[in-house]
């Protein structure tokens, strides 16, 4: 299995790059083979699903003696989102505006702070000070529908500049581990820049299945700690477009041989049934 892994990221996986565009669903025998690649065993895969059925990401069917799982609603939104922060970037120039998240928390919803917190730093805020979180892109209407069913938390949002250039790159280092992110960045760079020349002269189908997940699972923390800031509020050589560059050319160089082996997969095991 790949290394750090949970076998319920691999069926999320599966779905928003493979599943996806199958139709959207999966027999239960076919998504145990799928995830045989990876060295899930059966038992494992059945009580993932099951489990994943029960907290509302997964629905199922029955089909003569089969089961068939579709994601729900919810799970698809949640692909949606995370597949757009994982392979967009945005490209329009910035207007040089600070949008702004102060919120205040009851002490006792401690719970609801750490996910208030996590679900800024997923929308490209940075913490400016303890309550006070700062992002170059407009994103507080996403904020405030978050936080649309929690009554109990006091939101204030502000649209502002800052006194300079100067002063706007040291509230972002000041806001975000840029130097950490650079060098983390600079790290993935040195691991699949080289296996690009493999790549283009192509892997066998599953090789290429089990490479492009771990690509995806190597890349996919990165959207959670980087704001996709401006190039003005960026450190000079920063290694962020590189390896965001190298990793949509990884992805797309292994998109054949791993769809081929899918659909192979999912073709042998219909014609079996």
């Amino acid at each position: 299995m790949l290394t750090g892994v949970k076998a319920r990221s691999l069926v999320f996986d599966l779905f928003g790059d493979y599943l996806r565009y199958r139709g959207g669903e999966v027999r239960l025998r076919a998504l145990g083979a799928l995830m045989a690649c990876f060295d899930v065993p059966e038992p494992t895969v059945r009580v993932v699903a099951a489990r994943l059925r029960k907290e509302g990401w997964l629905e199922s069917r029955r089909d003569g003696r089969e089961t068939v799982y579709v994601l729900t609603d919810t799970a698809w939104r949640l692909l949606d989102e995370g597949r757009s922060r994982i392979f967009d970037r945005a490209t329009w120039p910035w207007d040089g505006q600070w949008h702004t998240v102060i919120y205040q928390v009851p002490e006792a919803e401690r719970a609801l702070r750490e996910g208030l917190r996590k679900q800024l730093a997923w929308l490209g805020f940075g913490p400016l000070a303890p309550s006070v979180w700062i992002s170059p892109h407009d994103r507080t209407g996403e904020v405030r529908t978050h936080l649309a069913e929690h009554t109990s938390v006091r939101l204030d949002v502000l649209r502002s500049r800052s006194e300079g250039p100067a002063a706007d790159r040291d509230m972002a280092s000041r806001a975000w581990d840029l130097a950490g992110l650079d060098r983390d960045y600079a790290v993935l760079l040195e691991q699949y820049r080289p296996r690009l020349a493999e790549y283009r002269r192509g892997l066998p189908g599953r090789d290429a299945l089990v490479a492009r997940m771990h690509l995806v699972q190597d890349y996919r923390r990165f959207p959670f700690r980087d704001p996709d800031l401006p190039p003005e509020l960026l450190p000079e050589g920063w290694s962020g477009r590189a390896a965001h560059e190298v990793f949509l050319e990884a992805h797309g160089l292994l998109r054949a041989p791993a769809e081929a082996f899918v659909d192979g997969v999912l073709g042998e095991l219909a014609q079996a049934s």
